[in-house]
């Protein structure tokens, strides 16, 4: 994800103060089960409540300790949403397909912002009520071990609040934006990462708008003024991933490598004016193909969305941007080029390789970071070497504000998006930086091709690379990599022996610790801009007269 300029990231749902609670629970059409998810094994379980009665779940996550619920694995998601207009409720039905790995005499799904009307489980209607932000369902009866289920929940789906993520409102109409614990304010969900799965997307709208979800078409029917348009996505997807846009919107379609079909959503209006920065995606894409291998995904492009969102997000195969970020801030064009691979680089690293624990972030935006500034870098625009060096001296402050790469305190109530500090931006690109020096270039590019197949359509965690690492590098290199990803102080870089890293401060330089926030600066100035560098996302920091950039 990347921030916009001089904006100020929404605040979590997950405050800790109790979630919004839900008047009722619905069901919904049954949905053929598309293959198993990829998730990966669980974190220990967590709850709170009262253990005599229905209580919410989690699955123990050290930063979202009560996001996801345990005993089951998804396989697909069935969303149906009905669109009147962006400031009423949506009628959904949400169908989710699943397999026991437990006994489950209740099934908790998170959820919120919505209003439940039914549920039914296997088709039978079931009981249901709600503890903080779960659904708990109690079904006519239990689901045993290793049986597969499906639920079907008919509820609303509030586009009226966005302050806490989910659902953005854009100048005609909607788009979702749900990193990173806000996919349960849309539909009903196991709102974790660890739990991917198929997922397929209808949604009826009036017949003058265009709706485009993520992956590719399934079919578009027309019955008097409205349309009902149909998605679906070939590859499993984490929740937070999910993207629908309605509005009065042109669907621009060109081909990348290999005939790749790449389709970008912009303003109807301002489709002549974006098409200069829509036609560098092919190219980029193949850039990519050239670092990391193969696109993962069926389709990719841009949604250009009217919205103030403060960010940019890397919605599975349709990444979200802001359209302000394109025609109001005189940004150069390697600057924008460059926040533009950042997520694209994504969906290699974060999407198709999604994080074990919320604590493995580092993995996608070090990674989206690293090509972001490689691309800038050998487009001669802006120095790698000097931008890590910059990062270099400010890595002790903002470990000092957010905690080490691999192991970031949690943000504070109520700020749960104050987890994409700096150190999970340029502080974990330099992480990269520090392995590239230590076992050098060959193997590190190798090391980054093997990541994104062995874990394709998977999640991994950070001992997972550590491990993979090792194996590239032919050697153990966890006892120089642990300091990097675990310390409180950053170790020296090899073969750099006059980088210094500055004083550390009670908060670290160029992060708000209370806020949470993530700035980047414009060209020219910040921690990634020294001497002209400074392309990037969300690590970047606010200097002087410097154009933030803020990313969640």
């Amino acid at each position: 994800m990347s921030h916009s300029p001089g904006r100020r990231p929404r605040p979590s749902p997950r405050s800790g103060r109790g979630r919004t609670a839900l008047a009722a629970v619905s069901v919904a059409a049954a949905l053929i089960a598309l293959g198993p998810s990829s998730a990966v094994g669980r974190i220990t379980a967590s709850g709170r409540g009262d253990s005599r009665g229905p209580r919410a779940l989690g699955i123990g996550d050290p930063l979202y300790p009560n996001l996801g619920n345990p005993g089951y694995d998804v396989s697909a998601y069935d969303l149906a949403f009905d669109y009147r207009r962006a400031n009423r409720p949506l009628g959904a039905v949400t169908t989710i397909s699943a397999r026991a790995t437990t006994s489950l005499p209740t099934i908790n799904l998170d959820f919120a912002e919505g209003r439940v009307r039914s549920v039914r489980v296997n088709g039978a209607p079931a009981r249901f009520t709600t503890a903080d932000e779960d659904l708990v369902i109690t079904p006519s009866e239990p689901i045993g071990a290793d049986d597969a289920f499906e639920v079907t929940v008919r509820h609303t789906s509030d586009p009226r609040d966005t302050a806490n993520g989910g659902w953005v409102r854009t100048r005609d109409g909607l788009a979702m934006a749900n990193q990173a614990d806000a996919a349960h304010r849309v539909f009903p969900c196991n709102d974790h990462p660890s739990d991917k799965a198929r997922f397929t997307i209808r949604v009826t709208a009036p017949r003058d708008l265009t709706v485009v979800a993520g992956g590719l078409p399934l079919e578009r029917v027309r019955k008097g003024a409205r349309t009902t348009w149909a998605y679906r996505l070939a590859h499993p997807m984490a929740t937070e991933l999910a993207q629908v846009s309605i509005g009065r919107s042109a669907v621009l379609r060109r081909t990348g490598p290999h005939g790749l079909p790449v389709r970008d959503v912009v303003p109807a209006a301002d489709r002549k004016r974006m098409e200069p920065w829509l036609a560098r995606t092919p190219g980029q894409l193949a850039w990519m193909e050239r670092k990391a291998g193969p696109y993962p995904f069926e389709t990719y492009g841009l949604l250009i969305a009217g919205a103030s969102t403060g960010f940019e997000l890397e919605t599975q195969t349709l990444s979200l941007f802001e359209r302000g970020l394109f025609t109001g801030h005189g940004l150069p064009r390697w600057y924008l080029e460059s926040i533009m691979v950042h997520e694209l680089a994504h969906q290699w690293f974060g999407d198709s390789v999604a994080p074990r624990r919320w604590s493995d972030l580092w993995l996608n935006e070090g990674h989206a970071t690293w090509y972001e500034a490689l691309y800038a870098d050998e487009r001669g625009k802006a120095s790698l070497e000097r931008r890590m060096r910059e990062a270099y001296r400010q890595s002790d402050g903002w470990r000092a504000a957010g905690g080490p790469p691999a192991a970031p305190r949690p943000a504070e109530p109520g700020q749960q998006i104050g987890i994409f500090r700096p150190v999970v931006y340029d502080g974990s690109a330099l992480v990269l930086y520090a392995l590239r020096q230590h076992i050098g270039r060959e193997a590190f590019e190798r090391l980054e091709r093997q990541w994104v197949v062995r874990h394709r359509d998977g999640v991994a965690s950070t001992s997972d690379f550590t491990r993979l690492a090792s194996e590239v590098a032919g050697r153990d290199v966890a006892g120089f990599l642990n300091p990097w990803l675990y310390g409180t102080k950053t170790p020296p870089m090899p073969g750099r022996p006059t980088w210094k890293a500055a004083p550390r401060t009670g908060t670290g330089t160029g992060t708000d610790a209370k806020a949470g926030r993530k700035v980047r600066t414009g060209p020219g100035t910040g921690a990634s801009a020294v001497g002209g560098t400074g392309a990037g996302d969300g690590g970047r920091l606010a200097h002087g007269g410097a154009t933030p950039r803020v990313r969640p």
